[in-house]
Order: structure tokens, then C-alpha cells, then sequence
């Protein structure tokens, strides 16, 4: 009895001194380490964490113009759980001019769009000047409510908006993904263009402001005396090699037409002007109105958002006939003295092939043939070079072609720093393989040596080309950043200085290419491009535009297609010009070409040659067949959706009775439709 009494002391003394620990241990635990979150929340309720938003990087031209800057703008954010029943909409509201029941929806709105677990969101975003001065007076008045800084992008030159691009908020999706682990809800990021490509170099680092709350969550000041905040970093600066005067001139040239208008300094692959048209203003993708703006600009048929300059793929026409001579040079089945009778046509293939010239010896040696862009010289050597006795087979033949076209940066993006670049089309032996069945020899693809056919090449591809023949046998991959942070030799930046060797192509090959080049200016088919003073080489091109409509492959007007570079010896410029629908291309995009030329070479435009500048101005060459191809495509893509979702014994009934109209159907109803509105 006497042990069983004592060991019953020990447990309770054992007891007595146990449970304090415990409580001691417990309390330590959750207010000194903080397990499960209680030393967050507890700091949370005392201290008011605030993120500090740096101001993105600015943006310069080649000759330090500012072409994006920063505008300091405030978001409205709420915490509803901290606004308590006493909150006073309607004197919040009264600063802010808005309604009390707008707010409650908007607060409403984010609830049901973000769920009730989300402590903050965003109520309303850049408020005006006068509403942020008469609430940063009164902010501390209003527990759950707070003004977040950030920096709103300026387009100081009102150009450039196709490649320099917009930020907005970073959104749910892309909270989701690895890549976007440092960001958080709110942030702001680049989503197109520039912006996007160089978003961590724009970006900065976000800085912490630490505010202390009383015990009715009203901010009283820095906690600690701010001693553990923490400076945002700017973003560092980007110097461009765009000239902004080159680039509004290629904009104002563009406005009112579809296509595209590039520059590029071919000594370093720098882009000197980016123009995709129709031109819009820039100014669209900021502001608050910015994503009604981008709602509009997405249902335009025009497209303005389409980056025609790196992802329209085109026949390039004439313009591909140098290249097409340097390959038939480097293959030796022919000599710049080479020449061929034509008498309007080339026939050799068992069907015409048209020519423009008949007669007279336009195409008695490669230098004539260039300046009058005789098709049937054309097709006729990138047959001798396809079938040529370097190769075993025309199958061996078009392989060895393709790889040329390869080195030529073609049938792949070459890698300009932007994204979204498409690559345009080459085709290889597979593909004729596939669509002849294994038969096929070189007429099966002589119009490929004209520019036509499966052929299909980006503007940026075009220009680049050009930049080849311009520097004999190289060039840089075209890219738009300079400097970063005024370092021209960052690492980001390293492939861009890398000289890209194209297919080892002698001098001479370039040479006799350059002087036909000269000769289209100097008396040939651009003529058009006369700059005195300045020896220009350029290519016309006029290219088949062909489109599939409602099952039917339709003509369209023409492609007017120009290629240059200048001056011939120690080029300073390249440029390739697209016009869509737009017939000659000695007709519009030589013209614009030439005057990029002049202005960049000469820093004006002669007054002789002012009248052209101004009938590329205001020409308005967006055919209104354009509106109803998109409509007809429009209406096409919603019955495929309905045709997927509709029973399978419906979807054959429906499709035999498809059959058999389109049978019955000719291209004729809508050529009258095309003509009557054009």
C-alpha cells in the first residue's frame, strides 16, 4: 500500500511539471518557429507586408531616342476580409468617383472570379491622377484598401508597337507553370514582342516595404523603422538598333495596306526598321482602355496584330532569282556569260511558263536576265542545277538544293529575338515523293526557280537574303537589341555577333549576282529605285496569290514583292518589301523600299522624290474582298466546330450533300464577288 502511495506521488509531481512544459514548448513552437503558419498569420495581423514594383526598363533607338518609357500608375487593391462592417463604401467611392454599387460588383466580381480564399485582388486598375492624390490622404482611413504602384509603358514615338510588344498582368495559367515561380498575382508581364523576349532583363527586382498595423488593422508606419525593407532594381535598359525616324516613315507607308516593310544593317544583322501593316497606333496596347483595344484588334479582318514581317508566308516571286543564280554558279552548269533565246515563254517541260519580255535578247547572259527577271532563264537553271553532273539522280539533285536553301536561313526560323517567328517552306524529296508517288523529275518543280510553286518564304527571311548576297557570303542573324544596360557585349547577346557562313560560295558568284542586281535599277524592272548618287541593287517580284475558298483554289491579285540593298560596294542597308494584293512589284513596294533607302543613306527625301513618298502615304490598297474572305472563314471554322459535335449518321448525310454542291460548284460566283468589290 505504501509503494503503490508513493508512486502515485511521483505521477502526480511527474504530472505537474510535464503539462507546464509542454504548454511552454508548445507556446515557443507556434510563436518562435511558427509551424503551420501561426508566426506568419500573427505577423501578418501586426505587420502589413507591401511588395514595392520596379520600373521596367526603357527602351532606346539606335540613336538614344526613347521609344518606351514608364509612367508611374496606381491599382485600387482590396482584402475584404479586413474591411469590416463599418468600412465606408460610399466615402471611398466619392474619392474615386465611382458608384457604390459599381464597387460592391467589382468586389463581387473578383469573389467569384478568384474565390474567397484569395486575400487581395485588384478592384480597379490605373486610377486617375486626382482620384490617387484625395485617397493617399485619406488611404489609412480605409482598413482592407491599399494603392499599388506600378510602372505603365509609354510609347514616347508612338511607333514600333508590332515588335516592341505590351506587358499586362501576369494571369492564373502562367502563375501555374515553373518558369513563372518568381512571380506572383499582380505582377506585370511581357507578353508579346521585345517585352516578351527580354522579360527577365526588363523585369527588375521587386522590392518589400514592411508597414506596422494597430489592433484595428490601420497602417501606423515602417515596422522597425524600415530597417528590413528592402529597394526595388529597375529594370536594365535596352538600346535597340531600330532607327525610330526610319521606323514611323516604314509605318506611315504601311498604313492602309497588308504586308510588311524590314531594314537591316547587314554588316551587323541590327533590324533598322520593323513594319508590319496595316500600321496601328501603339498607344492602343497601353492605358486602361488597353484590352478593349486588343478585343478590337483581334476581330479586325485586316489583322493589324498579325506580325506579317515573321509570320505571313509568301511565294517570294522574282526576288528568289538571285538566289537561284548563285546555286546554278556554285553548281558550275553555268558562267555569268550564260544565255538562252526566249520568245515569251519557257516550254521545255511539255507546258508554258510565261515570261514578261519576248524578244530583243533580254536574257542573253545572267546579268540581263536578272534586270528584265526573265522566268523561262530562271527555271531553266534550277533545272541544269537539280539535274546537274554533281548529282547521281534529280533526287540527289533537290537535296543538295534544299540543304543550299538551308544555309540561306530558309524553310526554318532563323531566330530573331522576338518570338512567334514561322519559318516559311522548302521543300525536300519526301515531299515530292509523297504528293507524285515516287515519280518526278525536275519540271515537276521548274517554276520553284522563279519564286512560285511550294516555295514560301517570310519577309524576314527575304530581307535576310538579301543581307547574303549584300555581304558576299554571310550574315548575322537579324536581331534588334544592341546593347543591355549598355553592354554591348553581354552574353545574352553572343549568337547575334556570330558570323554565319552561307554554303561557301565564291565572290565572283556574288559579284556577277550583284551587278544584274545593279542592272533591274539601272535599266531594268525597278527602275523605280533610282537613288542619284547611290548604286542600288534590288530585285522586282511579282507574286501568284493563290487562296483555298470553300474548297476551291482561287486567283487573287498579286503580291507585289522588292528586295534591295545599298550601295553596292560596302553595303549600309538591306531591305525586303511585301505588299499584298497590290500587283507589280515596281509598282508599291519599290517605291518603299527605295525611299527607306534614302532616307537612312541620306537622313531625308529629295523634293523631286517627295510626290512618291506621299502617294505611298495615302494609297489605300486593302482590297474589300479581304472583309468577306474573313467572313467566309469565319463561318467556315463554326461549322467545323457544330460538324464535330453533331452525331456521326448526321455528319455523312451532311457531308454527301456538301459533296455534291461543291461538285456542281465553280470558283465563278466568287471571282464576280471578288471583282464587283474591289
Amino acid at each position: 500500500m505504501a509503494d503503490f502511495t508513493q508512486n502515485r506521488s511521483n505521477y502526480i509531481r511527474i504530472l505537474f511539471v510535464a503539462i507546464p512544459l509542454v504548454l511552454v514548448l508548445r507556446l515557443l513552437f507556434l510563436q518562435v518557429f511558427g509551424a503551420g503558419g501561426y508566426k506568419d498569420a500573427a505577423i501578418g495581423q501586426a505587420v502589413y507586408i507591401k511588395k514595392i514594383f520596379p520600373p521596367r526598363g526603357i527602351i532606346f533607338d539606335r540613336n538614344n531616342k526613347v521609344l518606351m518609357n514608364n509612367s508611374v500608375v496606381y491599382d485600387l487593391v482590396a482584402e475584404p476580409n479586413k474591411m469590416g462592417t463599418d468600412f465606408d463604401t460610399a466615402f471611398l467611392c466619392k474619392m474615386i468617383k465611382v458608384s457604390v454599387s459599381d464597387f460592391d460588383k467589382q468586389i463581387k466580381r473578383q469573389i467569384l472570379k478568384h474565390g474567397a480564399w484569395q486575400k487581395v485582388f485588384t478592384v480597379y486598375k490605373n486610377l486617375s491622377p486626382v482620384s490617387v492624390a484625395r485617397l493617399q490622404e485619406n488611404l489609412f482611413d480605409f482598413n482592407g484598401i491599399d494603392l499599388i504602384e506600378h510602372s505603365e509603358r509609354n510609347f514616347t514615338e508612338h511607333c514600333g508597337g508590332n515588335f516592341v510588344g505590351y506587358i499586362n498582368e501576369i494571369s492564373a495559367s502562367q502563375l501555374e507553370q515553373e518558369q513563372f515561380a518568381s512571380y506572383q498575382k499582380g505582377d506585370y508581364i511581357g507578353i508579346t514582342g521585345i517585352e516578351r523576349q527580354y522579360e527577365e532583363v526588363l523585369r527588375g527586382q521587386p522590392g518589400v516595404q514592411y508597414l506596422l498595423r494597430d489592433v484595428k488593422q490601420k497602417i501606423q508606419g515602417p515596422y522597425k523603422d524600415g530597417s528590413k525593407d528592402s529597394a526595388a532594381i529597375p529594370g536594365k535598359t535596352l538600346q535597340l538598333y531600330i532607327d525610330a525616324k526610319l521606323q514611323k516613315l516604314a509605318e506611315d507607308m504601311l498604313a492602309n495596306k497588308l504586308g510588311s516593310a524590314i531594314a537591316i544593317d547587314p554588316s551587323t544583322g541590327g533590324i533598322l526598321a520593323f513594319a508590319s501593316g496595316p500600321s496601328f497606333n501603339p498607344d492602343l496596347l497601353t492605358g486602361t482602355d488597353k484590352s478593349k483595344n486588343l478585343g478590337n484588334m483581334l476581330v479586325d479582318a485586316t489583322k493589324p496584330l498579325f506580325n506579317r514581317a515573321i509570320k505571313a508566308n509568301y511565294p517570294p516571286g522574282s526576288t528568289f532569282k538571285p538566289i537561284t543564280a548563285l546555286v546554278a554558279l556554285n553548281e558550275g552548269v553555268i558562267t555569268p556569260s550564260f544565255g538562252m533565246g526566249c520568245g515569251g515563254g519557257y516550254y521545255s517541260c511539255g507546258r508554258r511558263i510565261g515570261c514578261t519580255h519576248s524578244g530583243g535578247g533580254h536574257a542573253a547572259n545572267l546579268s540581263l536576265a536578272i534586270a528584265n527577271s526573265c522566268n523561262s532563264y530562271f527555271c531553266h537553271i534550277f533545272r541544269l542545277a537539280i539535274d546537274g553532273p554533281k548529282n547521281a539522280n534529280t533526287h540527289i539533285g533537290l537535296q543538295r538544293w534544299h540543304h543550299y536553301m538551308n544555309e540561306f536561313g530558309l524553310g526554318h526560323p532563323i531566330g530573331i529575338d522576338i518570338p512567334s517567328e514561322d519559318g516559311g517552306n522548302i521543300p525536300d524529296s519526301n515531299y515530292f515523293n509523297r504528293i507524285y508517288n515516287n515519280s518526278w523529275n525536275s519540271c515537276n518543280m521548274a517554276i520553284m526557280g522563279m519564286g512560285q510553286g511550294e516555295v514560301l518564304m517570310t519577309p524576314l527571311q527575304m530581307a535576310n537574303s538579301i543581307c547574303i548576297i549584300a555581304n558576299r557570303g554571310y550574315y548575322y542573324i537579324p536581331h534588334f537589341v544592341k546593347a543591355i544596360g549598355g553592354d554591348s557585349t553581354d552574353a545574352r547577346l553572343a549568337k547575334y555577333r556570330q558570323k554565319q557562313v552561307v554554303a561557301n560560295i565564291p565572290d565572283s558568284a556574288y559579284n556577277a549576282v550583284g551587278y544584274g542586281m545593279q542592272a533591274v535599277v539601272d535599266q531594268g524592272t525597278g527602275k523605280i529605285a533610282r537613288i542619284p548618287g547611290i548604286e542600288v541593287c534590288a530585285k522586282t517580284g511579282t507574286a501568284q496569290n493563290e487562296r483555298l475558298i470553300m474548297g476551291k483554289r482561287v486567283k487573287l491579285q498579286n503580291h507585289s514583292m522588292f528586295v534591295a540593298y545599298a550601295p553596292r560596294i560596302n553595303p549600309k542597308i538591306a531591305v525586303a518589301v511585301c505588299i499584298e494584293n497590290a500587283g507589280y512589284g515596281a509598282t508599291w513596294a519599290g517605291p518603299i523600299a527605295s525611299l527607306l533607302i534614302e532616307q537612312y543613306l541620306t537622313d531625308t527625301i529629295s523634293a523631286k522624290r517627295l510626290y512618291l513618298k506621299k502617294k505611298m502615304d495615302e494609297a489605300k490598297i486593302i482590297p474589300n474582298y479581304t472583309y468577306i474572305l474573313d467572313s467566309l472563314e469565319k463561318q467556315a471554322a463554326k461549322e467545323r466546330e457544330l460538324m464535330k459535335r453533331m452525331p456521326k449518321d448526321s455528319l455523312k448525310i451532311l457531308n454527301k450533300m456538301k459533296e455534291q454542291i461543291q461538285r456542281k460548284m465553280t470558283p465563278l460566283w466568287l471571282n464576280i464577288i471578288l471583282e464587283n468589290t474591289i
